[in-house]
C-alpha cells in the first residue's frame, strides 16, 4: 500500500500601506497596469531598497499565533531566477535565517515562516505574447512552509482553510484565493515504506478546491507510475483546471540552483534588539484566534457547528455578532436567532448592497429587529423586508416596520376572521386535515400570510384554525 507524504508552501500577500522595500502603494489590485511602480520595485541599477517595519511585524503576529518561535538574528537574501516578473534577475527572500522558525497549527508541526518580495505579474494574451504589470512587484510576501507530516487531501484541505482563518482574524492578510493574494503550493510524494519517494511540486493552486483535486490526482498519478515499475521524476508541475489533471512545467530546481546570498544593500538585524518585535508584547495584543473564537461561541452561546464557521469565514459579520450581543439589553438566549439572521438573509444582502449594508445595518438594527421578532412584533419575513429597506435606505426598524405596515395582526377577531376565509375558501384541504393528513397544514397559513402581506401572527392564526377545524 503506497502512503502520501504531503508538504505545502503557502504564500500570503501582506496588507500594508506600503510595498516590502520602497514607499510605493501596495494595492495589486490597482485597475492601471504599471502605475504604481518606482526605481526600487522596477529593479533599476543603484536603486536602494529599505525595509518597513510594518511587514515584519505582521509575520511575527502570526508567529506568535502558531507559537512558533521568533528569530535573534535575522537577514535578506538574493535568490537568482531569470523569468520577465523579477526585474533584477532575482528575487530578494529569506534563506537560513527566516523570521519564525516553529510552530503549530491543528495537528501539522510548522517549519519556518519567511518574508519576501512578491513578483511582478505576467498576462499570457491569444495573440502569443505577453504583458508584464509591475504594480504587484515588491509586494510583502509572507511564506509559510509545513514540515512534510499530512497525508491527505482532506488533511491538507483543513490546514489551508485554517491558515487562511488566521490571517484574516489576524489582520494580517485578506488571503483572497481568487484574487491571488494567498496562493498554495503542495510537495508530494507517495512511497510503500518508511522512506521517502521522489517529489514533485505542484504550484499557484489558487483555490480550496483546486488543492484538494490537485492532490488527489497527484497521489493517483504516482502511485500507477509505481505499481507500474516506473519512476517518479522530479520535476515542478502545475494544474490544468480544463482537463483536471496536474501537467509537467520544468525541472524542480534545487537550493543551491538558486545561488543564495546575503543582499549587501539590507542591513541584518537582530529583533531581541527591537522592543515591537517582542515575543511577550506582540503575543499579549492578539486577538481570540479561530480555536478561541469557536469554543467561546458553542460554549457560551449554544450556536451550530455550521453557523460558527459562517461567521469565522466572515470576519466582519463575526464583528458584527459580538458587538450585538455586548448590549446589556440583548438576551443571551436569543443569540441563534440573531445568527440566523446573520447568515441567511445578510449574506444575501451584502452580495447586493455591498458596503452599504455595513453602513446602514449596525449592532442596535440588529438588535432592535431581533428583538421585534421574538416577541412576535413582526414575522422572520417582516424581518427581512426591515432589513433590506434599512440597508439601502436606512432608518429606524419600528418607523420602517409602522411605514412598510410590517407589524404583525395580533387582533383575536380578526385573525378568527380570517380563520374561517381560509377555511371556506380550501374546503378540500380542510377535509385533508380531518381525514389525518396535518403535514397540509401549513399550507393554509401560508394561504393567511399571502392574504395579509405576512402581518398575520402565524401562531395566532395556527391556533385559530385548529379551534374552526376541530
Amino acid at each position: 500500500m503506497y502512503t502520501p507524504t504531503i508538504g505545502l508552501e503557502i504564500h500570503a500577500e501582506l496588507c500594508t500601506n506600503s510595498k516590502l522595500f520602497c514607499g510605493c502603494k501596495n494595492d495589486p489590485n490597482e485597475k492601471k497596469p504599471n502605475s504604481l511602480v518606482c526605481p526600487v520595485c522596477m529593479g533599476y541599477p543603484g536603486a536602494m531598497p529599505y525595509i518597513q517595519k510594518e511587514a515584519i511585524k505582521k509575520v511575527l503576529k502570526v508567529g506568535a499565533a502558531i507559537d512558533g518561535k521568533f528569530a535573534d538574528f535575522t537577514e535578506f537574501d538574493r535568490k537568482h531566477y531569470f523569468y520577465p516578473d523579477i526585474p533584477k534577475g532575482y528575487q530578494i527572500s529569506q534563506d537560513k535565517y527566516p523570521l519564525v522558525s516553529g510552530g503549530i497549527i491543528g495537528d501539522v508541526k510548522i517549519n519556518r515562516i519567511h518574508l519576501e518580495e512578491d513578483t511582478a505579474k505576467n498576462i499570457h494574451i491569444d495573440s502569443g505574447e505577453s504583458l508584464v504589470n509591475y504594480n504587484r512587484s515588491g509586494v510583502p510576501l509572507m511564506e509559510l512552509v509545513t514540515e512534510p507530516v499530512i497525508t491527505s487531501a482532506e488533511q491538507a484541505v483543513s490546514f489551508v482553510e485554517e491558515f487562511q482563518l488566521i490571517l484574516k482574524i489576524l489582520d494580517v492578510s485578506m488571503a483572497r484565493m481568487e484574487w491571488g493574494e494567498m496562493r498554495v503550493e503542495v510537495n508530494i510524494s507517495v512511497s510503500n515504506d518508511k522512506k521517502l519517494g521522489t517529489k514533485t511540486e505542484i504550484k499557484n493552486l489558487n483555490s480550496i478546491k483546486v488543492v484538494k483535486k490537485a492532490i488527489e490526482y497527484e497521489i493517483k498519478r504516482q502511485t500507477e507510475l509505481l505499481e507500474d515499475n516506473m519512476k517518479v521524476t522530479q520535476e515542478t508541475r502545475g494544474w490544468n483546471e480544463n482537463k483536471i489533471k496536474t501537467e509537467s512545467q520544468r525541472k524542480k530546481e534545487s537550493s543551491h540552483e538558486y545561488r543564495y546570498f546575503p543582499d549587501p544593500d539590507i542591513p541584518k538585524f537582530k529583533l531581541s534588539l527591537i522592543e515591537d518585535f517582542s515575543f511577550e508584547k506582540i503575543k499579549k495584543n492578539l486577538p481570540d484566534l479561530p480555536k478561541d473564537i469557536r469554543n467561546n461561541l458553542k460554549q457560551n452561546f449554544k450556536l451550530k457547528q455550521n453557523d460558527i464557521e459562517t461567521l469565522l469565514h466572515n470576519t466582519k459579520l463575526l464583528k458584527l455578532f459580538f458587538d450585538v450581543v455586548s448590549i446589556p439589553k440583548f438576551k443571551k438566549e436569543n443569540s441563534q436567532i440573531l445568527v440566523n439572521f446573520l447568515t441567511t438573509d445578510s449574506i444575501a444582502l451584502i452580495d447586493k448592497f455591498q458596503n452599504l449594508f455595513y453602513t446602514n445595518i449596525n449592532k442596535d438594527v440588529l438588535a432592535e429587529v431581533v428583538s421585534m421578532f421574538t416577541s412576535n412584533e413582526i414575522s422572520s419575513r417582516g424581518a427581512k423586508d426591515i432589513l433590506v429597506y434599512i440597508s439601502e435606505f436606512g432608518g429606524i426598524p419600528a418607523l420602517v416596520a409602522k411605514e412598510k405596515s410590517l407589524y404583525q395582526q395580533s387582533d383575536e377577531e380578526s385573525i378568527n376572521k380570517l380563520a374561517e376565509e381560509i377555511v371556506k375558501e380550501n374546503k378540500g384541504v380542510v377535509e385533508q386535515i380531518r381525514n389525518g393528513n396535518e403535514s397540509v397544514f401549513q399550507f393554509l397559513i401560508g394561504q393567511g400570510m399571502k392574504k395579509t402581506q405576512g402581518s398575520t401572527n402565524p401562531k395566532l392564526l395556527k391556533d385559530s384554525l385548529k379551534k374552526i377545524i376541530g
